[in-house]
């Protein structure tokens, strides 16, 4: 936020306190709440308060891994008598697999005493039974011990800790609760929150006519939703005219309910009519009246004691003395109120997410104070840098009374007070304040995210650069392959790379533009489903992998790479690689694929960055050339092309001559080489 301390804000040389410095003294004065027990289905969202242990191992018992066959693994392949069912339950209690013999168990059953290994049903065939009470099985392959058997506490360990005090739980630590048989479960509790609206101005949203001078209460109603979406017991006060001893009456209720926190909007600012501030003063100790930031001037932080009884629990209630305009108080909302509500409900880290993001649009900065900004960010693979990073846009006019101004807002912009005016394409901090994936994303990106969960999931995101696929001539999908990279262990230096040098050289390559990137880990499968529903579902011109290509036995890119390519193209990675050679030997080492599935270019590329710049230069020549051929276009020819009726004949003999006597005279050129 701002700089600490206090400042001076206006013409009216009033000391204020700076944004950060206020944030600052509200977390200080904030304590967290006493821990409560509370049944798991009530635990979602919460902050565990103690650690949580295993009572007994997971699995309790040997367990298989698939639908099979428990084994002697000695036995080895051939015929076997089937003496029991294992099914998940306890069907083949008190049984035991002696060698010669089998017993049938599925995913999860308990293995019989004696048995050693599982083999797949898929590995096995069903024997004609002679009686109706003997079953056999043909084993086809040879197993060894414990393969496809879960040993007693592999999953989890006899008392370890299965979750910390501090963590937040969430669907899966309910599903862990669950395992171990944590039904109740110590958490740090929410604030509960009162809300209070001031003003004689104010009527309720139900009012269906609007006399002279009356307002419709919008700041209550999105108060209460908002401390709901923090999942917070909320108090409604209703509205409360100017009158001071009626809100007066009313904070006194509200004080001794059980609340933690008191919403106040208006009558904080300097009218004869604004009686919150001097209640507050009157009933505790207030803390700041005054916030050099914009919108949000006005705003309030009181602390109200209840209990001054000695040696007895002190028992407080912060009070926030918000603005009356609607952008201005939940601006204030957000930047005060729910940092306070983590700190109390136990967050480790209370305070919001800060991001950097590039604006879309010139912005004119306040000259006094600093300001924090409305927009919408969102994730472009080219955040104008040519590289990846947010972007935002502006929501537009911000005056505080303009609550279009936070429609479809999910950050505030942290603008210096400066005066000046931040050029497009300037980075700057960006507050996030409410869930990025319901952010706008283009068209392509869209399309791309919605036509394969499962890719999803292997964190394929299919970003695209603000101009769309429409406009490219040549469609490009650029894959990164790492483990590093998909686990979130290490960022993705190779595929901004990649980006940028394919997108600065969309000219030369007949106007190709990215407009698809993604990451998967070093797994064939993985990299097979993206390779191919870019090919055969998104219909790309060009598709560029990085990394995989290596020695190592997860290098495995060029293997997923040939299962879908239906020609290959031998000639690219002869040229990457002599490129590549010019810089270090060990580009021998790397083991190029390329070719092409359908109208699709498939190339693998090292995955380190330099490498990735070298083997596009090297290919940029003739990729022009490669894409319009692919896509049919017969009249596409080598720029050095002589057509057929032009060209003078030349038998073999003739040629061979020709060129062996190149050595002694001039250089003979070579014809084009292209198919025609």
């Amino acid at each position: 936020m701002a700089e600490s301390g206090s400042v001076c804000c206006g013409s009216t040389n009033q000391k204020m306190i700076a944004a950060d410095e206020a944030l600052r003294i509200v977390l200080s004065v904030a304590q967290r709440l006493p821990p409560v027990t509370v049944p798991l289905h009530h635990a979602l969202g919460k902050v565990l308060a103690q650690d949580v242990l295993a009572p007994d191992p997971l699995p309790p018992y040997p367990a298989s891994i698939k639908d099979g066959y428990a084994v002697v693994a000695s036995d080895g392949p051939g015929e076997y008598p089937v003496i029991a069912e294992s099914r998940a339950g306890n069907d083949a209690v008190g049984v035991k697999v002696t060698p010669g013999t089998v017993a049938y168990v599925t995913t999860g059953g308990p293995i019989p005493d004696g048995a050693d290994a599982v083999v797949q049903v898929e590995d096995t065939e069903r024997v004609k039974a002679t009686s109706v009470d003997s079953k056999r099985v043909r084993i086809l392959v040879q197993t060894s011990k414990g393969v496809d058997i879960r040993p007693v506490g592999c999953d989890i360990q006899k008392d370890a800790v299965v979750l910390k005090s501090g963590e937040r739980i969430g669907a899966s630590e309910v599903g862990l609760l669950a395992t171990v048989g944590v039904t109740m479960v110590k958490v740090q509790p929410t604030p509960t929150i009162a809300v209070l609206s001031s003003g004689d101005e104010l009527v309720e949203p139900t009012t269906g006519s609007l006399s002279c001078g009356q307002i419709r209460d919008s700041n209550r109603a999105m108060l209460l939703a908002a401390a709901t979406q923090q999942q917070c017991n909320v108090l409604d006060l209703g509205i409360v005219g100017d009158d001071e001893e009626k809100l007066e009456r009313v904070l006194d209720s509200a004080f001794c309910s059980g609340i933690n926190i008191i919403l106040t909007s208006g009558g904080v600012s300097m009218g004869d009519k604004d009686f919150v501030k001097p209640l507050l003063e009157k009933k505790g100790t207030v803390h700041f009246n005054k916030v050099c930031m914009k919108p949000g001037k006005p705003l309030t932080f009181a602390e109200i004691y209840l209990n001054q009884a000695e040696n007895a629990p002190v028992n407080k209630v912060l009070a926030f003395g918000l603005p009356g305009n609607p952008v201005s108080c939940l601006v204030c909302f957000h930047l005060f109120v729910v940092p306070t509500i983590r700190h109390l409900a136990g967050w480790p880290n209370p305070h919001l997410l800060r991001v950097q993001a590039r604006i879309q649009q010139p912005i004119k900065t306040d000259r006094v104070r600093p300001e924090f900004h409305r927009a919408t960010i969102r994730w472009e693979v080219n955040d104008g840098s040519g590289n990846p990073g947010f972007v935002a846009e502006s929501t537009g006019h911000q005056m505080s009374s303009r609550l279009l101004s936070m429609k479809s807002a999910n950050a505030l912009l942290e603008l210096p007070p400066t005066g000046s005016v931040i050029t497009a394409g300037s980075s700057v901090s960006a507050i996030v304040i409410s869930d990025l994936s319901g952010s706008i994303l283009s068209k392509a990106a869209l399309s791309s995210d919605s036509s394969s969960n499962t890719t999803q999931c292997n964190r394929v995101s299919n970003e695209t650069t603000g101009d769309g696929s429409q406009d490219a001539q040549f469609k490009v999908a650029i894959l990164t392959v790492s483990d590093t990279v998909a686990s979130g262990a290490g960022p993705d230096r190779s595929g901004p790379r990649a980006v940028s040098v394919v997108n600065s050289s969309s000219e030369k390559l007949g106007g190709a533009k990215v407009v698809a990137t993604g990451v998967v880990s070093d797994d064939v499968g993985k990299i097979k489903e993206v390779l191919q529903r870019w090919c055969d579902m998104d219909k790309m011109d060009l598709i560029l992998t990085l990394g995989g290509t290596g020695f190592t036995p997860r290098d495995v890119t060029p293997e997923a790479t040939k299962e879908l390519i239906e020609k290959e193209t031998p000639g690219l990675p002869y040229v990457m690689m002599q490129e590549s050679l010019k810089v270090t030997p060990f580009a021998m080492l790397s083991r190029f694929a390329a070719g092409i599935r359908g109208t699709t270019l498939i190339i693998n590329m090292p995955g380190n960055p330099n490498a990735v710049a070298e083997c596009m230069e090297a290919l940029l020549p003739a990729l022009k050339h490669a894409l319009k051929q692919i896509k049919g276009d017969k009249r596409e020819k080598h720029p050095r092309h002589v057509p057929h009726q032009q060209a003078t004949p030349l038998d073999t003999w003739e040629r061979s001559h020709k060129l062996a006597s190149a050595a002694t005279g001039a250089a003979i050129e070579p014809t084009c080489s292209c198919s025609h």
